[in-house]
């Protein structure tokens, strides 16, 4: 039996066909309920994540048409499981993977700063884009598992065969020359 590819999946999801949602989870379900429980620590609210992914893809899908579909997905579940952790903890402050990764990353985002103007968001992350594809693959790797994906420090360590020191120095080092691009490119003072 063949495959099945992205774009057999797109196809399903044009045609309005329900079976798209069975073959996506299938060939993404637990790709989607790794990035949700990583971020919710918790498997049932990561399932109803990676289920409210499946929904959204549905929604958008057509008139959307993903050039990367597991990326595609990646992002809608990430926000989802962002939105779920805010909402989770949005009366106190949460000590998961999150928050520290958040921490972590202040130091290179003025917090005073006006980026709730779309244009300045659409910069920012445009700007932050151009940095991460000009570091080299694992540097970027390894920056992109713990603020992306929110792994932890142990599991990048242990993925890369590196200490958790090397890997903690890996991202500060990564922080800083995202830090002084962000101001060089005049989108932090």
């Amino acid at each position: 039996m063949k495959a099945i590819t992205d774009e057999d999946i797109l196809a399903l999801y044009w045609r309005r066909d329900s079976g798209a949602i069975d073959a996506t989870n299938r060939a993404y379900g637990s790709y989607c309920y790794a990035i949700a429980n990583g971020i919710l620590n918790s498997p049932e609210d990561a399932e109803k994540c990676v289920n409210d992914t499946w929904m959204r893809a549905w929604n958008a899908i057509p008139p959307e048409r993903p050039q990367r579909l597991r990326i595609f997905l990646a992002k809608i579940t990430r926000n989802l499981a962002f939105d779920q952790f805010k909402r989770r903890f949005a009366q106190k402050r949460g000590s998961g993977e999150i928050c520290l990764a958040l921490e972590e990353l202040e130091e290179c985002i003025d917090a005073g700063a006006d980026l709730e103007s779309e244009v300045m968001a659409k910069e920012l992350h445009e700007s932050i884009n151009g940095f991460l594809h000009g570091l080299p693959g694992r540097e970027r790797d390894i920056f992109l598992r713990r603020y992306f994906f929110v792994e932890p420090t142990d599991t990048i360590a242990a993925r890369y065969g590196m200490t958790r020191s090397a890997v903690l120095m890996t991202l500060s080092r990564t922080r800083q020359k995202m830090k002084l691009f962000l101001k060089k490119e005049g989108l932090i003072g």
